[in-house]
């Protein structure tokens, strides 16, 4: 228990806000053709924006250290704040209401790879962590391969142990950030004579490491905000381990949860975001389609399943706060989101017609294609839509689980490919 009240914290959070930071302006009522009309899904930005972003991030992050301010629910042991995760969410709250760098750099960092080194690392693992909520390194996620993305357990990647140390081969794809990273959670198969989801096991490594390459995927919208990452005999010591020998799903699990707790139940799962309702409505009315009977049904049902994500998501946040374990209904959240994303790409696929395809200089019409090129990723990012059904109905639901998976063979007798 802590003898600051939540007032307390709250009052000593505004007055670090207040010397470090401006308050953003008041928000002005959205107009059609007012302001920028970028809806881009993935930021689309060159690499010296990136790195200047990035250097901005991490500077935010040292200011919040010297008041403490920079792991408020981590534990006091490696420098933490060791208050409720009530205080965290009070702090990002108030910081919404200033003009700070953006944060986006250590999502993954902080909401899936952070927590999982937490539960399952070791104390050289547990090192790193002081650093990255220092804004001194970043972190990614090394699970997806080409031939291994909803099928996780099927990943290829080996590891082979040398010693005190493990040689990582084998490659991995879709991930976010990789080519800023500093390290990385790794899933490696570690004992191909045992089933496909056992001899695996997890892994912290050094993304500067030799014989570590990322390269950039290329997107259709033109960005690459994913890499393919390929692993050449790269050498991890065993005190980076995560968790124990062939364990290496259960960690696994525990970082996908959170994934899908961060990806689900954040305001993009329950909120319009930049397609908010007001701008979908002028922009029926700007192309004079505001009477359509079977658009304007399309419209609320589509903000009916933003709402009801949204209030699905804080019953979600509630279980989460009492237990501190994200849940497999999580998943839920998740799934909500990229529906409702496909749902509204597809409205404003209806409204703009050709004006989509052709980029005339109009405002707010060719902006959109990046939206609906983006949509897509969003049902593959943090589980696949039909690897998020499979959880919901097996794991929620209490349905028998997908025939055909075998999880008794020896993984190297396993058709592959």
């Amino acid at each position: 228990m802590t003898d600051l009240t939540l007032d307390e914290f709250k009052a000593e959070a505004t007055a670090f806000l207040d010397a470090n930071a401006s308050p953003k302006p008041e928000a002005t009522a959205f107009e059609w053709g007012q302001g920028s009309d970028d809806v881009a899904l993935f930021e689309e930005i060159t690499p010296e924006e990136e790195a200047r972003q990035l250097a901005a991030a991490k500077a935010w992050l040292g200011t919040k250290a010297t008041a403490d301010l920079h792991w408020i629910a981590g534990p006091t042991e490696l420098g933490g704040r060791g208050l409720p995760r009530a205080y965290d969410q009070a702090y990002r709250s108030l910081e919404t209401r200033y003009d700070v760098p953006a944060q986006g750099f250590f999502g993954i960092g902080f909401g899936m790879v952070a927590p999982t080194m937490l539960e399952h690392g070791q104390p050289e693992v547990h090192a790193y962590l002081p650093r990255m909520y220092r804004g001194e390194l970043v972190g990614c996620q090394l699970f997806s391969e080409p031939a291994a993305g909803s099928d996780l357990a099927g990943l290829t990647t080996k590891a082979e142990r040398d010693g005190d140390e493990w040689v990582i081969s084998g490659q991995k794809v879709w991930t976010s950030g990789a080519h800023y990273s500093d390290i990385g959670e790794i899933i490696c198969r570690t004992d191909p004579d045992l089933p496909k989801h056992q001899g695996l096991t997890g892994f912290v490594v050094d993304m500067h490491a030799p014989g570590v390459e990322v390269r950039p995927l290329r997107q259709m919208t033109g960005g690459s905000a994913f890499n393919e990452v390929f692993f050449d005999e790269v050498r991890v010591p065993d005190t980076h381990r995560l968790g124990d020998v062939n364990k290496g799903w259960t960690v696994a699990l525990t970082t996908l949860m959170n994934e899908r707790a961060s990806i689900g139940g954040g305001g993009g799962g329950g909120g319009l975001g930049l397609a908010s309702a007001t701008r979908l409505i002028q922009m029926m009315r700007h192309f004079d389609v505001a009477d359509d009977p079977v658009l304007r049904d399309e419209l609320a049902r589509l903000y009916t399943g933003f709402q009801v994500a949204k209030y699905t998501n804080q019953r979600a946040a509630e279980k989460l706060k009492a237990t501190g374990v994200p849940g497999p209904e999580l998943s839920l959240g998740k799934l909500m989101l990229t529906d409702n994303l496909t749902a509204t790409a597809e409205f404003v696929a209806r409204v703009l017609g050709p004006r989509l395809l052709a980029d005339s200089g109009e405002w707010g019409t060719y902006a959109w294609s990046t939206f609906v090129c983006g949509t897509p990723g969003m049902r593959i990012a943090g589980g696949s839509d039909e690897t998020l059904r499979n959880i919901i109905g097996e794991r929620v639901l209490g349905l028998p689980k997908e025939p055909g998976i075998d999880s008794k063979s020896p993984f190297k007798d396993i058709f592959k490919g």
